[in-house]
């Protein structure tokens, strides 16, 4: 990974230095275990955002947003 890509952000207020979670109801109750490692999924998310920068932009662009202004703004 490009260390340069990485930009660190000020937290917000309120905001969880940590997410850890327990998953052991899900584990009991739907037998479901990640198959992933966060360390090799957060990696993997990376490389698809870098290899699909097209879809990045026009997600970012703000013109979704007025895709779905006249779409529904009768409603």
């Amino acid at each position: 990974i490009d260390e340069r890509l990485i930009r660190h952000v000020t937290d917000r207020k309120g905001h969880d230095r940590r997410y850890g979670i327990d998953p052991t109801k899900i584990r009991e109750e739907l037998g479901w275990e990640p198959e992933t490692m966060f360390s090799e999924g957060i990696r993997k998310t990376i490389d698809w955002y870098l290899e699909n920068r097209q879809w990045m932009e026009h997600v970012t662009s703000g013109s979704y947003q007025q895709y779905y202004r006249s779409m529904y703004a009768g409603r």
